[in-house]
């Protein structure tokens, strides 16, 4: 992969953010896997995430919910109106395959999975594990509504252009981040 990419899309076309970053972890699959599933680890490596704790279910595994702490400073796309300050999500674990893949869906305020869908891809490379951080938000989540709707269509598509940008920046300085971690904790 190597590269980030974020959606060209206009607003109202699906999907409107695709991210991804990729970094190499020397450490295996089920090693890499063990840390990025345990979401309550997320402030280690999260640009937003500082911790959390599973509310329902058998942590990491599919249909379990986690409830994540939040935090975001003001300067954060300091021009449009994001939430600052501490918040909380809840997220739907959707897939969990040790060694392969952890993801898991941002919930709306009603309990149901929406279209904002978080996940790592891990996969053997060379002696170690290549890691894939990936976003993808389809449909707009209660939350984009929210922001973009006193949004013209010009305020529209700035937002979702620096709030794409931002989305780069964080996957790459997580996946570096986890790398750290895993490492420190994995030396060979």
């Amino acid at each position: 992969m190597g590269d980030n990419t974020v959606s060209e899309k206009v607003p109202g076309e699906s999907p409107l953010f695709r991210a991804a970053a990729d970094v190499h972890v020397d450490a295996t699959p089920l090693q890499v896997y063990s840390v990025v599933s345990d979401l309550g680890r997320s402030g280690d490596w999260s640009e937003e995430c500082v911790g959390g704790e599973w509310v329902e279910g058998e942590p990491a595994t599919v249909g379990a919910v986690f409830r994540g702490e939040n935090h975001r400073e003001k300067d954060v796309v300091a021009w449009a109106p994001v939430v600052r300050g501490s918040w909380s999500t809840r997220s739907e674990v959707i897939a969990a395959e040790p060694g392969a893949t952890f993801s898991w869906a941002i919930q709306d305020s009603a309990g149901r999975a929406q279209e904002s869908v978080w996940t790592f891809d891990i996969e053997p490379d060379g002696t170690g594990s290549r890691l894939v951080h990936h976003f993808r938000m389809g449909a707009a989540t209660e939350g984009i509504r929210g922001i973009t709707a006193e949004m013209d269509a010009e305020q529209k598509q700035k937002f979702f252009a620096d709030w794409g940008a931002k989305l780069e920046k964080d996957l790459a300085a997580t996946v570096k981040r986890i790398k750290d971690v895993i490492e420190g904790e994995f030396k060979s």
